[in-house]
């Protein structure tokens, strides 16, 4: 597996070189868009209106529209050079309870690796954060964004999460159908709401719960791929190569010699 990002975590006057993997995948099935009429797959193309031509990855740049069509653009040297302490560095800032933080502030998760020469005090956080049951909160530059993030124990490591910032979650005020007045529950009501959840109250074990809905699609996609329900896209000419073909065929036209010009060339040479 390769690693995603290199650098160290700054812990008090320790520095943990380390490197961020994927803690997640998705395992979701993906699909290609194709056009119903000949099944070929969509082709999504990256052009500029003005220049009317397709342009590629190295041709484009970031820009920050400050006025109405008018942009600031910005290199990767512009943003290797901000003056930030969390470029390559997860700076800790404090450490909190677990439980103070609200699941809807957390976004990806990471799992943090020893670099080279950092198992020793990489396994000195490991165990402070678990023996003292806190977890830190920190921040990093991910993706050209400087993000909050949360660092805890996990099985046999330390977990890096990217946070929200506070003004980036959304104040449930602003949801109009909830500025409601309080609704009275009969008393009834909530002790059988209550009992239903005892009731169903268990150990969380993630293992048992899997994607019906996944496991549907691929067994009615290997259905279809038994009963040879394929589609298998036409095979068109380009017509850039059709253009060329017709090209050479009238450039062997025009520089082939006529019947005439032949029989007048072989009098010239008899006589």
């Amino acid at each position: 597996m390769r690693s995603l990002w290199k650098g160290a975590i700054s812990f008090g006057l320790v520095n943990i070189p380390i490197k961020l993997y994927k803690a997640t995948e998705d395992k979701s099935i993906s699909f290609k868009f194709l056009h119903n009429e000949c099944k070929t797959p969509i082709r999504y193309e990256k052009v500029c209106p003005a220049c009317q031509k397709e342009v590629s990855n190295d041709e484009i740049v970031r820009g920050y529209e400050y006025e109405k069509g008018r942009y600031v653009t910005l290199t990767n040297e512009d943003l290797d050079h901000l003056p930030l302490e969390t470029l390559r560095t997860i700076q800790i800032l404090d450490f909190v309870n677990l439980e103070e933080i609200d699941p809807i502030f957390f976004q990806r998760t990471y799992i943090a690796a020893p670099g080279e020469f950092g198992v020793k005090p990489y396994n000195l956080l490991y165990r402070t954060l678990k023996e003292s049951q806190k977890i830190a909160i920190a921040k990093v530059v991910l993706r050209t964004k400087e993000n909050l993030a949360a660092l805890r124990v996990y099985e046999n490591c330390i977990l890096v999460i990217t946070m929200y910032y506070a003004d980036e979650v959304r104040m449930t005020k602003q949801i109009p159908e909830l500025a409601q007045e309080e609704i009275n529950l009969h008393p009834n009501e909530l002790k059988m709401a209550k009992s239903l959840v005892d009731n169903l109250t268990a150990k969380f074990e993630p293992q048992k719960y899997a994607s019906k809905y996944r496991e549907a699609l691929h067994k009615m996609i290997e259905s279809k791929i038994q009963n040879e329900e394929v589609e298998i896209p036409e095979i068109r000419r380009d017509e850039k190569v059709v253009d060329l073909l017709e090209a050479l065929r009238e450039s062997v036209k025009a520089t082939k010699p006529s019947k005439n010009k032949t029989r007048k060339k072989k009098a010239a040479q008899d006589t």
